[in-house]
């Protein structure tokens, strides 16, 4: 972050005067009190608005900085160690996370073999493996645990198997970085090639694909020391591919070099060995899509206003199977031949309906093609739903799964798929569809045994209305028989960005707080993909205070119908969330008594000058349009801390966190213990060893959920 003054004041034209140049960085406090950040104003002049940053100087890693994180980091242990409820939560948590419940996840398909992530209650982190089929654990062999060769910190970023299934490419991280280098390895967890750095970063992502002999792969690589410039090496993908057994340093470039600083790849190749490399500008949500033939020509069939959500291959050789969100902001899937000279080619199989078709970019969710069948997914409003077709669009009669749930991806397996689902009460759940018979099977032995039953609590849907007069759904998971009148606690979340949607997920890890009589709400708020295109544009750029208002609106309708009051009511969010929470803390701090913001983007006028902020601008705007300044300025939290009584507020953060910085943390904690004039404590929690919750240890996770849910508890629980 040394740098970004300059950029910022050459981006906007303006000055930067430090005011206070001096002084200490610290000033004296008693242990039972927070360290106090000493004032450096530093103001910036943007498109004549002058913009006073009294904290920059926690922005870097200096002792100065540490010393008063270390401070901090004590002065929230005497608040958190002091709650009568902690070492209960922690051993309840520990119960939780620790429980005999093996879950599986991430299934790959090749060589007639599955392969999987597994997560085992003893493991710090997930592993690798192999299983012969779904229906039962016959034949497993663990292949890597990222653990044995670099310690509790060490994990799988993404793995992709060979089609002979005899290797496999892995990218491993540590301590929650997501900074990855690729490793090539046999079924026995060895080392089969040299690793290969830089192939994965925290947004920008990486990927693999290998070829159909299983002799070489097409990889993502990001520039080496000295190819670019040291604060611009989390940008500048570029895709390459490496033969198996010859140097690296050979490898042959593929693609890139016409792309943006800020693209991000995902790789798809065929039983024919041709390639899908599509790409995001940043995460806004624009594509374009490279086809490799067999020739290995490149050519790009798709264009950043085609608005193709997804290009996948058909499993007719001839076709390619789209998404498209042209004058189809729900989307539709389109058919076109793979010679096709344009996107006029292309035929609608599936017009746009009235729910919103599911492209996911990172996991490369779209249409699953299984020969007989078509496998698509469809957002609800929050939750979502697989649905089938025939290959010429005809319906065909879904799998009877369980209403008001999440569905997962559809991997094809043998004559159909295998897919999973979960509501808020119900835990995650594998099953075999059969695309001839329409059977569905519980796959029982990938499916956990959950060491918490949540049948006590039920789940409502209903609609708060917003300042626009939009209806934002919620989610409302309310303990069987209490009573609407106030007295409940209630803890609610919610997100709103990035065409994100916040489907139904188990509570498992919230249990502890939902069996104290805590009910949870997830809100499913604009800027979120669970209308499509245009409930996520209606929350993006400009529009972004709509989610806030959209949130607050959400707050107001619990206590107005007494689900809760105000004094029993918190929030929590993450990342983009920990925005909303920023937002919420200063726009509207009396609707709340209580508030979490996990790694959260607070100073969103510098965000986007740090790496992952880059990526970002699609989706939040840049200060560098004044447009786009005026209302990024008119939101961003840490701009808006005066003085006032604020509710009591936690701040999570990690010292690893590549996506958000942790000054962002550490200066709106600053801002809001200079600012407080009530007595309810704000209080920041920094880990050593954790980012942005990728890759984190299983000790990490229940200790942060130990003090989120003890500051929760004593904040919001009626007193007895």
């Amino acid at each position: 972050m040394k740098r970004v003054a300059l950029v910022l004041l050459a981006a906007c034209g303006g000055s930067s005067k430090p005011v206070d140049p001096g002084g200490a960085v610290l000033t004296a406090a008693p242990p039972s009190r927070p360290p106090v950040a000493a004032v450096k104003v530093v103001t910036d002049t943007m498109h004549g608005v002058a913009v006073a940053d009294p904290y920059r100087w926690l922005e870097d890693a200096t002792a100065d900085v540490k010393a008063w994180t270390a401070g901090q980091n004590a002065h929230s242990r005497t608040i958190l160690d002091a709650s009568p409820e902690r070492d209960k939560l922690r051993a309840e948590l520990t119960a939780i996370y620790k429980a005999p419940t093996t879950y599986y996840y991430s299934f790959q398909v090749a060589a007639g073999r599955l392969f999987a992530m597994r997560k085992e209650p003893t493991k710090e982190q997930s592993e690798l493996i192999v299983l012969d089929g779904p229906d039962s654990l016959a034949g497993l062999k663990l292949i890597l645990d990222p653990t044995a060769r670099g310690g509790a910190l060490q994990a799988i970023d993404w793995f992709v198997p060979s089609p002979d299934g005899k290797r496999v490419a892995v990218s491993l991280s540590s301590g929650g970085s997501e900074k990855g280098d690729l490793h090539i390895v046999d079924l026995d967890g060895k080392d089969v090639e040299p690793v290969i750095p830089n192939v994965q970063r925290a947004t920008g992502l990486g990927d693999a694909a290998w070829t159909p002999n299983g002799k070489g792969f097409y990889y993502t690589r990001y520039p080496s020391a000295g190819e670019k410039p040291e604060e611009e090496r989390d940008f500048w993908i570029q895709l390459y591919f490496h033969e198996l057994g010859t140097p690296i340093a050979s490898d042959r470039y593929e693609l890139g070099k016409g792309a943006p600083k800020i693209a991000e790849f995902l790789l798809e190749v065929d039983a024919l060995g041709r390639v899908i490399c599509s790409i995001q500008n940043g995460d806004g949500g624009t594509f374009q899509h490279h086809l490799r033939d067999t020739r290995g020509v490149w050519r790009q069939l798709t264009d950043w206003t085609d608005q193709i959500a997804f290009v996948g291959f058909s499993h007719h050789p001839n076709d390619l199977w789209l998404i498209s969100r042209k004058d189809a902001p729900r989307g539709k899937i389109l058919r076109l031949p793979f010679a096709a000279k344009s996107l006029a080619e292309a035929k609608v199989v599936v017009p746009e309906g009235k729910d919103a078709l599911i492209s996911d970019f990172y996991s490369g969710q779209g249409v699953a093609d299984t020969g007989e069948n078509l496998y698509a997914s469809y957002q609800t409003g929050g939750p979502s739903e697989m649905r089938v077709f025939t290959r010429v669009g005809g319906p065909r009669t879904p799998p009877g799964l369980p209403p008001v749930s999440a569905t997962s991806n559809p991997v094809p397996w043998k004559d159909g798929v295998i897919v999973g689902a979960a509501g808020y009460t119900r835990p995650w759940t594998w099953y075999r569809f059969s695309g001839k018979t329409g059977e569905l099977t519980k796959l029982e032995a990938l499916t956990a045994n959950v060491p918490v039953d949540l049948s006590s609590f039920e789940v409502e849907r209903q609609f708060a209305t917003s300042k626009d007069g939009t209806q934002v759904p919620l989610n409302i998971v309310w303990p069987k028989g209490a009573p609407r009148d106030g007295s409940v606690p209630c803890l609610a979340t919610g997100y709103g960005g990035y065409a994100i949607s916040l489907a139904p997920y188990y509570l498992v890890e919230m249990a502890p707080l939902l069996m104290r009589g805590v009910c949870i709400v997830v809100a499913n708020l604009r800027g979120g993909g669970e209308f499509g295109e245009a409930w996520h544009h209606a929350g993006r750029l400009t529009a972004k205070q709509n989610v806030f208002d959209d949130f607050a609106a959400v707050l107001a309708f619990l206590v107005e119908k007494k689900y809760t009051a105000r004094e029993r009511l918190a929030i929590i969010g993450g990342s983009n969330g920990g925005l909303l929470m920023g937002a919420i803390l200063t726009q509207h701090p009396e609707l709340v008594n209580a508030v979490i913001a996990e790694v959260g983007i607070q100073d969103m006028v510098r965000s986007e000058l740090s790496a992952n902020g880059e990526y970002n601008k699609v989706e939040f705007g840049t200060v560098k349009d004044p447009t786009q300044f005026a209302a990024i300025h008119a939101y961003s939290p840490y701009h808006h801390v005066t003085p006032r009584a604020y509710p009591a507020t936690l701040m999570v953060t990690g010292d690893n966190d590549a996506r958000v910085e942790s000054w962002h943390s550490r200066k709106m904690t600053a801002a809001l213990q200079a600012a407080q004039t009530g007595s309810a404590p704000i209080l920041l929690r920094t880990s050593a060893t954790a980012g942005h919750g990728m890759g984190t240890s299983t000790s990490e996770m229940i200790e942060q959920a130990t003090d989120v849910q003890a500051f929760v508890l004593a904040q919001i629980a009626p007193r007895r």
